[in-house]
């Protein structure tokens, strides 16, 4: 349970990709610094992000290729420079639009090579006492998961990044004589990846010390599966419900629901939970410790998959032709709590919720999720109207899956626009400001917004359309964002008004 970490308290939901900067894509760097001043500003003692790991597929935060690993297209190029591993010129090969979409063909590139130059210049030079110290402690601390990982992410780029079931057979199978033998061949690439990953924590560790000294917490998302394509199931095959060839028999996904007609195809293998479980579930442990080394709190993406989960034959169209098989329940949690004591996750309720899930979650005084767009159009459901809610769930106006409040008012029907209306006469004049405040005078410890609904932006500025593929994760706030403070302080004088501080 959350319990006294969340006094009655607020933020806001950002990805930092989203922040502006000069290099195509928001990062870690002295943009991220100043978001965290305007959320102090602001009176918010919380910052949301999406995971942050390697992306892949479609460029999704969901689709990692590592559960440990970090994002290395968060990287900022000017703390690069700070720390004298790349000069003002290697920059500059970095500099794209301030603000804008991101283009992630064009950033991707661009931070790889601003990694392999400073992992040059480091390797080449006696010097860097410091740094070389500090390198040297993330190794032996990471090496668990590190070593793993950067060979994967060393071969998938010298072939080309294809998916591991396509490399080489004795590669495909994780066979240890042909993976000493690439590895040896791959040195240089190999170290620039650790190194990276390397840059990526210290960067993130700088910029959490900066949001603590600020009065900043941060909650960060953990998904609930990890990508076929992955160092994960690459290296750990046995964790996974997976054929003779390595391929999953079955994905994951979620039945039709108010986010999409035909479900989710996810498509992420689904793991053995019969091997979890006879291990007290050590991977589990591993990755949610991993994740508070990173987060204040955890939100643990699709919790209803633990009590069961949605099965989906490989290979099929869509989701709506699968089924639903138990899953490891409470078995799971008593063993995070054993080992980890205290556990702050927010569980994602979201979607259909039985009976049984409510009960695990109670059963373990995990905090759920209160979507207030839900109370009032699309599926309606009355446990997302705020007079049903109670102190420990968490009140959100939308999330990174909805369309922006804005967006969202726009497409009501006429009987839920008299039903909000009902609800709160502000919503007929000023419904972005009329969610925001439900959800910050609601009896919720903790209320969250997305920044695009405290901006009031519409549907251009939505940052994911659930079941489809192109044009997500790509929006930016523009850098006058950071300049002009107004929205900051209107949110400050809201948050005092409803004694959230």
């Amino acid at each position: 349970m959350l319990g006294p970490l969340v006094p009655r308290s607020s933020g806001v939901l950002l990805h930092p990709t989203a922040l502006p900067g000069h290099f195509g894509i928001g990062d870690l760097g002295p943009s991220a610094h100043a978001w965290i001043d305007a959320l102090a500003r602001a009176g918010q003692r919380w910052w949301q992000v999406l995971p942050l790991g390697p992306t892949g597929y479609r460029d999704s935060p969901y689709q990692s290729a590592s559960t440990f690993a970090g994002n290395l297209n968060l990287i900022s190029p000017e703390l690069v420079a700070a720390d004298s591993l790349a000069c003002l010129g290697d920059s500059d090969g970095c500099v794209l639009p301030t603000s804008g979409p991101v283009h992630f063909s064009e950033v991707i590139p661009r931070k790889r090579r601003l990694v392999r130059e400073a992992w040059k210049r480091f390797s080449a030079s006696d010097g860097y006492a410091n740094l070389r110290s500090a390198f040297d402690r993330f190794q032996s601390a990471e090496a668990a998961w590190l070593e793993d990982y950067v060979l994967f992410a060393a071969i998938k780029d010298h072939l080309g990044g294809k998916p591991w079931w396509e490399w080489p057979p004795p590669l495909a199978a994780h066979d240890e004589t042909a993976l000493k033998t690439i590895g040896a061949e791959l040195q240089e690439e190999i170290g620039a990846h650790r190194f990276g990953q390397f840059l990526f924590f210290r960067q993130w560790k700088a910029l959490r010390d900066h949001a603590a000294a600020k009065g900043i917490r941060i909650i960060g998302d953990l998904p609930i599966y990890v990508a076929e394509d992955s160092a994960d199931v690459w290296g750990s095959p046995h964790l996974f419900q997976l054929g003779p060839d390595r391929r999953p028999t079955i994905v994951a996904g979620v039945p039709p629901d108010y986010f999409t007609a035909s479900g989710q195809l996810w498509g992420n293998p689904i793991y053995n939970w019969d091997v979890h479980l006879r291990s007290d579930f050590a991977w589990w442990i591993d990755r949610v410790r991993a994740a508070l080394k990173l987060f204040d709190v955890i939100r643990l993406d699709h919790f209803r998959g633990l009590e069961s989960y949605w099965a989906v034959p490989a290979g099929s169209a869509t989701a709506a032709c699968g089924q639903w098989k138990p899953g490891p329940g409470a078995a799971i949690l008593h063993a995070l709590q054993e080992a980890l004591g205290t556990m702050p996750i927010i569980a994602e309720d979201l979607g259909f919720i039985t009976p049984p899930v409510e009960q695990l979650r109670a059963q373990f005084d995990l905090p759920g999720m209160r979507i207030l767009q839900f109370a009032f159009g699309g599926a309606v459901e009355s446990r997302f109207l705020p007079h049903n809610y109670d102190r420990t769930v968490v009140a959100y106006t939308g999330t990174h899956d909805n369309d922006t409040t804005a967006g969202w008012a726009g497409k009501l029907t006429a009987e839920e626009r008299r039903a909000f209306a009902d609800y709160v006469p502000l919503a007929n004049n000023e419904p972005v400001e009329a969610l925001i405040r439900l959800a910050w005078g609601s009896v919720a410890d903790l209320a969250i917004a997305p920044l695009q609904d405290v901006l009031g932006l519409g549907t251009e500025s939505r940052f994911n359309f659930p079941g489809t593929l192109e044009g997500n994760w790509t929006w930016r706030m523009a850098g006058s964002v950071l300049e002009n403070l107004d929205w900051a302080d209107r949110l400050r004088r809201l948050t005092e008004v409803y004694g959230r501080h």
